[in-house]
């Protein structure tokens, strides 16, 4: 299962975020999104499951609990939908 994690503090680095994790069952990934110019957290994550048990237990207990001066919120990740790229180009008819 694909968990969304948000709210996190800047501080807080992928192998922190495996380890919290990690006490309510096996982690595929951790990971950090970061800014691509500046290689800075943007504040959110995702983790991955492979035991949807555990991952439902994880999402219950560590949505709105406090990391690093910092209330999570923890969700089941939403499918991504393919996002329309603007251009300055019209359409072609």
């Amino acid at each position: 299962m694909n968990i969304f994690v948000a709210n996190l503090n800047f501080k807080v680095q992928e192998e922190d975020l495996r380890e919290t994790f990690e006490t309510y069952g096996e982690v595929d990934s951790a990971r950090i999104i970061t800014d691509r110019n500046t290689g800075r957290s943007k504040g959110f994550g995702f983790v991955e499951m492979p035991n949807s048990d555990d991952a439902s237990r994880a999402i219950e207990e560590l949505n709105d609990r406090e990391m690093e001066g910092r209330n999570l919120v923890v969700k089941v990740a939403e499918e991504r939908t393919e996002q329309r790229r603007f251009t300055n180009r019209r359409p072609q008819y």
